[in-house]
């Protein structure tokens, strides 16, 4: 029975690093993104994974979490996490920049995941 408390510290160190991994991963994306504003149309055009800064309007809410991001390209599909923003901040006709990591996916359109968006007035 002695092992029982190493086996749950062992659980709890193991979910505290992915949580810190998850926060670096977003600060490298962070800092690439801002090296490299697109827009819509070059975002839908890039390799998976690429980071991107767009800056444009919401144009309507597809579903929970998902956007569409629109500038004088076109538009793009956004994927953006509650504890981000969520619909309350992001109505249609608000103007954003979104930093975060191109999603190609095979049977749908790509779309942007972002992990930081700046409402901009």
């Amino acid at each position: 029975m002695k092992k029982y408390p190493l086996v749950v510290s062992a659980i709890l160190m193991a979910a505290t690093a992915n949580v810190w991994a998850g926060h670096d991963d977003d600060q490298r994306i962070i800092d690439a993104a801002a090296k490299h504003q697109v827009t819509a149309a070059q975002a839908a055009k890039a390799k998976d994974e690429t980071a991107v800064t767009l800056t444009g309007t919401i144009v309507r809410q597809i579903k929970h979490e998902h956007y569409e991001l629109q500038d004088a390209s076109g538009k793009i599909g956004i994927e953006v996490d509650d504890d981000i923003a969520n619909a309350k901040h992001l109505k249609v006709g608000t103007k954003v920049k979104v930093m975060g990591e191109v999603d190609t996916h095979r049977y749908k359109p790509t779309d942007v995941e972002v992990v930081k968006i700046e409402i901009i007035k």
